[in-house]
């Protein structure tokens, strides 16, 4: 029976024919492994999704956490199937062997991530925030630090937290009044709030190590002076050994509209109901040195930020595959122009909006996927690659792409997902399928990691002018690349329409740094992210095309459908956006409060 979570079919396209990853088993770093090996753990990631996450999707968001003051309270299913992935290694499959890890390619750790994320995204949540708060302390942290609290994570006895946000301070980092208080020990006590903490606290682990953002006092203003703490729901000896309760607390349980069965929480750090060696305040160890606190959590925030797009592409091939599902067995109507009311009614699959819609889905999805596993590959390259120069772009590629991984995904597959509803009719309305608790998980994504106003800020006001331009020029110089290779493929409409529209994001970037203010810069970096992204999904869709080739067969032909879908139907939506922003419009800019 094909799988409505993902299409194994399209993750081998991907992996092997377009990325080629069996290539990487020739690098040091991957030498033990195998296209063998890949598909093996391709293969027990499906089936532990399928059988174990996937049962108790809906059960989760039907009885989510609940928090009777004391403790909360999870479904059973969730601790199992979590404890099923720890048992089988999968917290480390990209992590080094030295602890623990598989030592796998980033590209296939990423694939098989994804099939958790389209089972369960709530019960995915809790081991790929552990999987980024382990590569920021093993990065960062001392060595002492990473003996103490990274083992039981990659085993999957513990679970790792972000805790960024405050109450009071949202996204502005600058603003938060957590406090880190020095003891003679070398230790921390903090003391503060954190709002939006996902699986803050749960019984599901013997331990919950918190990464936490707070200023010492003495230090410098704003987001410079901000450090980095672990700070341990339980304390730990050096040996390991469980001690006592931190004074980390837990002060209520957020419900949200989907994502419902990832617990997510509002902590109190130093409340006072917990003074583990007999003194008030949460202890916390500093990661790496004081004031330098954000810039190691961009290791775990961008890392974070494109899980989140992961997660929005998965959700979105899965809702795309559940309406293709229905398209084919829903019967309705009769063909434009059929005059017999007696004839049979056809699938709706046949029907020309409906086909429109699930060619829709599937280049979101598709091209979503692609864009996920392109960043993948380029961390693989950032490791791995033979030269300081191939290594350098990468990492440079990969910065560029991060907002619009983070935020592509999250607002396209979100459409599939709208999409997929609408290919539902009424039905697609209803609890009774699966789609409507598709939309709903992924509706979170668009605000999750930062919203689509943050990372146009990022990507317009920091990642394309970056290094004097380098990034844009990096960006621009890749799909140039993949612009000559498909004109001497004979892919030439493809080809001119994607390079065009290169060349319009570079003349409009360069355009809008010309204004000579940032407030005008900026004010709809909104619409240059998605612009920019529709660009880059465009370009990918080409470098599929070039990986199909002239093959034959329904999955090839449905590859070649998909792209020119694409590039005629969403490309051009560039244009008015790519004119507006070129035109410095001020019309958001000029808005008065009062006129609303």
């Amino acid at each position: 029976m094909r799988s409505l979570l993902l299409s194994r079919r399209d993750l081998d396209f991907l992996l092997h024919e377009w990325l080629e990853v069996e290539a990487l088993t020739k690098r040091e770093r991957f030498a033990e492994h195998s296209r063998e090996t890949f598909d093996a753990v391709l293969d027990l990631c499906e089936r532990l999704a399928t059988d174990r996450f996937a049962p108790h999707n809906r059960t989760a968001d039907d009885d989510e956490p609940r928090f009777d003051g004391e403790r909360v309270h999870i479904i059973p299913e969730v601790g199992e199937a979590l404890k099923a992935f720890g048992d089988a290694g999968i917290v480390g499959a990209g992590m080094d062997a030295e602890i623990g890890g598989m030592q796998l390619p980033q590209t296939v750790a990423q694939a098989c991530f994804m099939w958790f994320q389209a089972a369960n995204i709530s019960t995915a949540a809790y081991p790929f925030l552990t999987v980024a708060n382990v590569n920021l302390l093993v990065e960062h942290a001392d060595p002492e630090l990473v003996a103490r609290f990274v083992g039981p994570m990659v085993e999957g006895r513990s679970y790792g937290t972000m805790c960024l946000s405050e109450p009071q301070a949202g996204s502005s980092l600058a603003d938060i009044t957590t406090r880190a208080e020095r003891r003679d020990d070398g230790t921390f006590r903090l003391f503060g709030n954190k709002m939006w903490i996902s699986g803050g606290d749960h019984e599901l682990s013997e331990n919950i190590v918190h990464l936490v953002l707070a200023k010492i006092p003495g230090g410098p203003p704003g987001v410079k002076g901000i450090s980095l703490f672990v700070v341990p729901r339980f304390l730990v000896d050096a040996d390991g050994t469980i001690g006592e309760r931190n004074d980390v607390v837990l002060a209520g349980v957020n419900h949200k509209m989907g994502n419902r069965g990832m617990v997510n929480t509002l902590l109190n750090f130093g409340e006072g109901r917990h003074t583990p060696g007999g003194a008030p305040g949460a202890v916390g160890y500093l990661v790496g040195e004081e004031h330098h606190g954000l810039a190691y959590m961009f290791h775990m925030m961008n890392e974070a930020r494109v899980g989140v797009g992961a997660g929005a592409a998965a959700l979105g091939y899965t809702g795309y595959l559940h309406a293709l599902d229905y398209a084919r067995t829903r019967t309705q109507g009769r063909p434009a122009g059929a005059k017999d009311p007696s004839a049979p009614q056809i699938p709706i699959i046949e029907h020309a909006d409906v086909a429109r819609m699930l060619l829709a889905q599937k280049a979101f999805a598709e091209g979503g996927v692609a864009l996920i596993l392109y960043c993948a590959r380029l961390l693989d390259e950032e490791r791995t690659a033979a030269t300081d120069g191939e290594r350098a772009r990468a990492h440079l590629l990969l910065d560029v792409l991060t907002p619009i991984a983070k935020s592509w995904p999250s607002q396209w597959c979100l459409h599939a997902n709208e999409l997929a509803i609408q290919v539902h009719g009424g039905y697609g309305y209803t609890r009774e399928y699966a789609v409507e608790q598709i939309y709903r998980d992924n509706r979170l994504n668009p605000i999750h990691e930062g919203t689509h106003g943050i990372h146009g800020l990022d990507l317009l006001g920091r990642k394309v002018v970056m290094d004097g331009g380098a990034g844009l020029a990096v960006l621009l110089e890749t799909v140039t690349a993949t612009v000559g290779r498909a004109r001497a493929a004979g892919l030439t409409e493809q080809a001119d329409a994607v390079g065009a529209a290169a060349e319009r994001a570079g003349a409009v970037t360069k355009a809008l740094w010309a204004a000579g203010d940032p407030r005008v810069t900026l004010a709809n970096s909104s619409i240059y992210l998605e612009a920019v992204g529709h660009v880059v999904v465009a370009w990918l869709w080409l470098e599929q095309l070039l990986a199909a080739g002239d093959r034959e067969g329904d999955f090839y032909a449905g590859k070649r459908a998909a792209a020119t879908f694409f590039l005629r139907y969403e490309l051009p939506r560039t244009g008015p956006q790519f004119a507006l922003l070129e035109s410095l419009d001020r019309t958001t800019l000029d808005m008065n409060p009062a006129w609303y």
